[in-house]
């Protein structure tokens, strides 16, 4: 079991997992973050947000300067510590922003697929879809390595669509609300061994690892560590790992920061 020292880095997802899927709010969870911080334990936001937007969540729930990872594994930012990091103060992973809307605008002239991108539509129409307030509605439109889309066609377009997608070196990633298309060096489970790989190099201790999500495009985030928690979600696809045992897995019964809490509880509560 991980021990609550500093051996320990936490990974966890935000939408429908630290921040309430339909509130955003995040109260229930205060009282580990307090203990977290105390104990001066990293945790790593790891999101579809983006960096403004996980910034501006940092300030508000006290992890100024930590790392992050954003738009799901395509955009990592280094503790602010580390900067001698050849990377600092972020790494962005392969296609950028308007690349990957350029291309996906030639797929839609070119086969007729029924989507929507943020990038298409303004800030009140994102409000709406998203229940953001709207001070954080224009940070998530500051895309920088992926597009957050709207999928309005059938399931076997959507099988087309993404093979469409890897032939040009792009991935899709299920959320909890979009879907999210990058490229193929990003990816949440990627990213977590990335930012390990450094950890380990600026600490030169063995580490251990615990990770929290909800949604099926958090299943490499939970498959990169050692422990995870499998906050209980609202999509209609369950979350598969590869190694899902319960020692290694718990499935919480509580949703969003309720549950997350509740993950900590059966991980840590003892540690």
């Amino acid at each position: 079991m991980p021990a609550l020292n500093e051996s320990l880095v936490i990974f966890s997802d935000l939408d429908g997992t630290l921040l309430d899927h339909n509130t955003h709010e995040w109260d229930a969870a205060r009282a580990w973050l307090t203990r977290l911080t105390s104990k001066q334990i990293p945790l790593v936001l790891c999101s579809s947000k983006t960096a403004a937007e996980i910034i501006a969540l940092q300030k508000e729930l006290g992890l100024q300067g930590q790392p992050f990872i954003a738009e799901n594994g395509a955009v990592i930012a280094l503790d602010e510590s580390w900067n001698d990091h050849p990377d600092y103060p972020r790494l962005l992973a392969g296609a950028r922003h308007e690349e990957i809307r350029l291309l996906l605008g030639r797929l839609r002239d070119t086969h007729g697929y029924k989507f929507t991108g943020i990038s298409d539509v303004d800030e009140d129409t994102l409000a709406e879809w998203s229940g953001l307030p709207p001070k954080r509605v224009s940070l998530a439109m500051l895309q920088e390595a992926s597009e957050t889309l709207i999928w309005r066609d059938s399931d076997d377009r959507l099988a087309a669509f993404t093979t469409e997608l890897e032939q040009n070196g792009l991935m899709l990633i299920e959320g909890g609300r979009f879907w999210h298309v990058l490229d193929q060096q990003g990816g949440k489970g990627q990213a977590v061994a990335w930012l390990m790989k450094q950890y380990r190099a600026q600490r030169g201790s063995s580490l251990t690892t615990l990770g929290l999500g909800d949604a099926p495009g958090d299943a490499p985030l939970l498959d990169a560590v050692d422990y995870a928690v499998i906050v209980k979600g609202y999509s209609r696809n369950p979350v598969i790992l590869k190694q899902d045992n319960p020692e290694r897995v718990y499935r919480t019964e509580q949703h969003g920061p309720a549950g997350w809490s509740e993950g900590l509880d059966h991980f840590l509560a003892d540690a």
